[in-house]
């Protein structure tokens, strides 16, 4: 049975299936051995990130194919990924791009794409979904696509206020930045992923950061003010998408905002 991927429409060729049976990885056999090998790599490490992101999203994901190839002609990942609709029904079919020699790089998009089928059709679209499934990436690659950053950019564009507010779209830098940017602020105060990201999942589409420090437990409301002093204290500035610098599992604890 032919699979309809969002955008491929060449021929595939399946690889295999993970031990576990979830993931069925499948390349474009134009990319030669380069790309094979960005697949079995991918089909090698598939568990484990299937296992981190259930732990995040403390739901268990349900089976998915992806599929390597040249997204928008790009073998280095710079193509990104994509998939159909954010749940497991109608988006369990995932494109990533190639990124020869760089197989850490092929899992993070990976896990960008599984984690917006976690959200079950919430977040997905939305600036807060995006920032969050950014920082799944980095967190089971161990920030393998560190040339998408956008909190620098959304600095240098005048920090506009993306917290008591969020932006209906995910596809504008400022709006992820800030959210990337924030969510990094929240790490630092020891809330784990798998603390935020089912908060979020639960207050859906139309949920703020802001509402966020409502239902985290220990948070304090109105964490705008907070979060701009604590930018402004960094003395290195926003370079990156993880300024407050916490090195992040995928489990942690959280303790109380001061």
């Amino acid at each position: 049975m032919s699979i309809s991927w969002p955008s491929f429409t060449g021929t595939d060729k399946l690889v295999g299936k993970s031990p576990s049976g979830k993931v069925s990885v499948h390349v474009d056999p134009s990319l030669g051995v380069p790309g094979m090998a960005n697949a079995t790599a991918l089909l090698d490490d598939a568990d484990r990130i299937i296992t981190a992101n259930d732990r995040i999203f403390r739901t268990p994901s349900q089976p998915v194919n992806v599929i390597i190839f040249a997204m928008s002609g790009a073998t280095d990942g710079t193509g990104g990924a994509d998939h159909m609709a954010c749940d497991y029904v109608n988006g369990g079919n995932i494109e990533v791009c190639a990124a020869f020699g760089q197989p850490m790089r092929v899992s993070a998009l990976f896990e960008a794409e599984l984690s917006e089928c976690s959200m079950s059709h919430n977040l997905c679209g939305q600036s807060t979904g995006e920032a969050l499934s950014r920082w799944c990436a980095s967190v089971v690659s161990g920030d393998a696509l560190s040339d998408f950053a956008s909190a620098p950019t959304w600095v240098a564009d005048g920090m506009n206020d993306f917290i008591n507010q969020t932006d209906p779209t995910d596809q504008n830098y400022d709006s992820i930045g800030c959210g990337m940017a924030f969510i990094s602020w929240l790490i630092s105060w020891d809330y784990g992923l798998d603390v935020i990201a089912p908060a979020m999942v639960k207050l859906g589409d139309s949920g703020t950061f802001a509402q966020l420090c409502t239902v985290l437990p220990g948070a304090k409301p109105d964490p705008w003010p907070r979060f701009m002093a604590a930018l402004n204290a960094l003395p290195g500035g926003v370079t990156d998408d993880n300024p407050f610098g916490r090195k992040v599992a995928v489990l942690k604890s959280h303790r109380l905002q001061k």
